[in-house]
């Protein structure tokens, strides 16, 4: 069982930069395939980001690539995703995402075991 809860979400101007924090519980972090996803009323919950067990290798959906960054830090059982030049399409609620089903970094809804609760992300004109 892994617990995940994210945290740095808020309101924030465009063109700013966020940082968000997922911290999970376990010690078997580094064997999970992490993720960000985020989802607006309405919609399906959209891939963002993912990285790999190591954190040697990373993927990003292309409406975030250039602008956001993942990374993890296993010593700390925490991912992150930097956030920079935010636009008011990237206002979402933002989830942390795990899995040890697969390997992909491009993650898939059906794959994911552990979902965090979610953080609001912001991004006003």
């Amino acid at each position: 069982q892994v617990q995940l809860v994210e945290s740095g979400g808020g309101l924030v101007q465009a063109g700013d930069s966020l940082r968000l924090s997922c911290a999970a519980s376990g010690r078997t972090f580094s064997s999970y395939v992490m993720g960000w996803f985020r989802q607006t009323p309405g919609k399906e919950r959209e891939f963002v980001a993912g990285i790999s067990r190591s954190g040697g290798s990373t993927f990003c959906a292309d409406p975030v690539k250039g602008r956001f960054t993942i990374f993890r830090d296993n010593a700390e059982n925490t991912i992150y995703l930097q956030m920079n030049s935010l636009k008011p399409e990237d206002t979402a609620v933002y989830y942390c995402a795990a899995t040890s089903r697969v390997s992909t970094l491009r993650l898939d809804l059906r794959g994911v075991e552990y979902w965090g609760q979610g953080t609001q992300v912001t991004v006003s004109s």
